[in-house]
């Protein structure tokens, strides 16, 4: 249920944002590139239908995405650099958005924003945070979809840590999770080594 992005593009790309020098600006531009490199194994959990469809020449058979249409859930502020990405390659497809935050003195995940696309419980979810660190955000999140009825979710994320992966895949095992890499650990205050910092202040120049 884990899935590690092995790609020599990804590689390059995924070190330009560790790069504590690189700008704002080519941040967010880098983060596009990498989820759309991603976006191939992300959306191929989609579920597709049969259709026809008439070429220039003849009638043929074709696919396309059932309704309700599967829907992307960002968790804020972060999530939103995933979900624009994503978004670019199907925008047909209807955003979600879940605030939560990490208390700085337990560390654990608080919520304070939801708005959800309707029949949520019908769709598949595909759930985005740049940064899986311990998990609690992520985890929480699944917790509130489900609350919700939803059954089929999706993670992606560009960085997790071990930890995270683990509290995640003990609180849900039916949720897969798709990152760009995996690093060494967590440092006593939660952040990933050597991750990339942290990846809301990096996309809207916030540090």
């Amino acid at each position: 249920m884990l899935t590690i992005l092995n790609h020599p593009l990804l590689d390059v790309k995924m070190t330009s944002l560790r790069d504590k020098t690189t700008p704002p600006h080519s941040f967010r531009r880098i983060l596009h590139e990498v989820a759309g490199l991603m976006s191939a194994s992300v959306f191929s959990h989609l579920t597709t239908q049969e259709m026809s469809v008439e070429t220039p020449l003849e009638h043929t058979k074709g696919f396309c995405l059932p309704e309700p249409l599967p829907c992307l859930v960002s968790i804020l502020r972060a999530g939103n650099g995933l979900t624009d990405a994503f978004s670019a390659i199907l925008p047909e497809i209807p955003i979600g958005h879940l605030g939560l935050q990490r208390n700085p003195d337990t560390h654990h995940a608080e919520a304070y924003y939801e708005k959800l696309p309707n029949r949520i419980a019908d769709r598949q979810i595909i759930l985005v945070d740049p940064m899986l660190a311990t998990g609690g955000s992520a985890i929480m999140a699944a917790d509130r979809l489900k609350a919700h009825g939803a059954r089929d979710i999706l993670f992606a994320c560009l960085v997790a840590s071990p930890e995270g992966v683990r509290a995640v895949q003990d609180a849900h095992d039916d949720i897969p999770i798709i990152t760009a890499a995996v690093d060494r650990e967590l440092d006593e205050n939660f952040y990933i080594l050597p991750g990339l910092g942290d990846a809301g202040d990096r996309i809207y120049n916030t540090v």
